[in-house]
């Protein structure tokens, strides 16, 4: 059998977010993503599921990396070699939330990119915000060593996403995974203190049709809520006049590390 951390599957789950300052908000919503690895992302026959075409559920390469419809794993592989992470030439495996039919808005999307020895090296997370902008921040350890659980790897914050925070700051982040559950916190720090903690986390299964039909039984209106659920916690945030900063150009640069 293969290494069970690079075989496709569906991460069935939540997301946390605590908002601690200036005024406390924290949610969590049921969560479902999957976990591709690239090197099997066009072989993927999988009932209920489309690879470059329509289906329940669908997979595009247009909504990743260059956005142009080319395949994925070159794009990563000339990224990491520019920003000095070569040794990350193993398996890349990218966690997503896929479309339901036809829609799709994906706040983060995380490709974990290991050696050959299947160690992980550096974790890609692609951002998107509301107002149709992204960016990509790569995060590794400076002296480019493996990434254990728990270990934690910051990037200064140079994108807006929410209007209720400056692009100012730095985002901690920390991976693991643990009997079959993948987890991964994303904390924002700025002015000294822990201002918004996410999790993310799930329990993998095989994805087979089975799965995906269940998926669809349990959150059939999956990547409708997630928008819905954005706006529906920014009227609470401004219902409670929590300080609003309008939106700055994006960065020039669309990869930060």
């Amino acid at each position: 059998m293969g290494d069970a951390r690079f075989e496709p599957v569906v991460c069935m789950g939540a997301v946390m977010h605590e908002r601690t300052w200036p005024a406390h908000n924290r949610f969590i919503y049921p969560l479902a993503t999957l976990r591709i690895p690239l090197s099997r992302f066009g072989q993927l026959k999988v009932p209920l599921l489309g690879v470059d075409r329509p289906n329940l559920f669908s997979l595009h390469r247009r909504d990743h990396g260059p956005r142009d419809g080319s395949p994925l794993l070159p794009w990563i592989r000339g990224l990491l070699q520019d920003q000095g992470l070569a040794a990350a030439d193993g398996e890349i495996v990218l966690q997503t939330m896929p479309r339901m039919f036809g829609y799709l808005f994906n706040p983060v999307s995380l490709w974990f990119c290991h050696d050959p020895e299947g160690r992980l090296r550096a974790v890609l997370a692609e951002v998107n915000n509301t107002f149709g902008e992204r960016h990509n921040y790569l995060v590794a350890h400076p002296d480019r060593r493996p990434i254990l659980p728990g270990d934690e790897l910051r990037a200064s914050k140079v994108f807006h996403v929410s209007p209720f925070f400056p692009v100012r700051g730095e985002y901690r982040f920390r991976f693991a995974r643990q009997g079959g559950v993948v987890s991964t916190a994303i904390d924002y720090w700025e002015g000294g203190r822990c201002q918004l903690a996410t999790r993310l986390s799930g329990h993998e299964q095989p994805l087979t049709g089975r799965a995906l039909a269940a998926w669809l039984a349990r959150l059939p209106l999956m990547t409708f809520g997630v928008i819905a659920r954005i706006h529906w916690q920014a009227l609470r945030l401004a219902l409670r006049r929590v300080p609003f900063h309008r939106k700055p150009l994006p960065p020039t640069e669309e990869i930060s590390s």
